[in-house]
């Protein structure tokens, strides 16, 4: 499984490398050849994506109004809603055969949220799911339930592409140009916000930091 680390790209040049990956997959899965998978991770500039269902209305800023903001805006075929992608959000989109690693959709979607979990816990952040809203949220339950990493992955013939948006130094603002994930009343949040006050002087926000850990725990859980 090779990782290719993109840096900060444009979402539509991205798109297109997983897309001819992704393709170049499923054509061998289909021959019985052999079957080159990959991690790619980093980050983009801002944009906003709209899933397969996603409601247009979710979108609260006009075309016009985005493109002045150099705002990209894409309708892409990966589950969920719409959501916003910028600079210090960790973005990972694993290119796999599902069948290889004996997983259904519902498991990968699981262990792609138990990894994140799993990596932002060691910086004293507790992540938890909540029922019927995919992804990774804080404060299950109350007032102030937020998430802090979305997912929506894409699956044909059991191989998958797209993958996760992990909120590390993000700029929150952005997501007041939409109902993130098509919620109305549930917030957002990012690592540097949630982080305890006085973390540990090795527990510091650095992306490139988190890139590794975050492979180191995916790999370790699918491999």
């Amino acid at each position: 499984m090779e990782v290719i680390d993109f840096g900060i790209r444009d979402y539509g040049e991205i798109l297109e490398v997983q897309r001819s990956l992704f393709d170049n997959l499923v054509k061998a899965k289909k021959e019985g050849k052999e079957r080159n998978e990959y991690i790619l991770i980093g980050e983009h500039y801002p944009v906003i994506t709209l899933g397969r269902r996603a409601k247009e209305e979710n979108v609260l800023m006009p075309e016009s109004y985005l493109k002045e903001k150099g705002v990209s805006i894409y309708h892409i075929g990966r589950g969920g809603d719409v959501t916003y992608h910028c600079p210090g959000q960790l973005i990972v989109y694993p290119i796999l055969d599902l069948d290889k690693h004996k997983l259904g959709v519902k498991g990968y979607v699981d262990l792609l949220e138990e990894t994140v979990i799993t990596l932002i816990s060691k910086y004293g952040i507790k992540g938890e799911r909540v029922e019927g809203a995919t992804g990774v949220w804080l404060g299950r339950g109350s007032k102030r339930e937020r998430k802090i990493c979305a997912i929506g992955i894409k699956c044909s013939h059991f191989c998958a592409m797209h993958g996760i948006g992990l909120n590390v130094t993000s700029d929150l603002s952005g997501f007041s140009m939409i109902n993130p994930c098509g919620f109305q009343n549930k917030g957002v949040t990012s690592m540097e916000k949630e982080i305890p006050s006085s973390p540990n002087e090795g527990n510091k926000l650095k992306m490139d930091k988190i890139k590794k850990e975050f492979t180191e725990i995916f790999l370790e859980s699918i491999l």
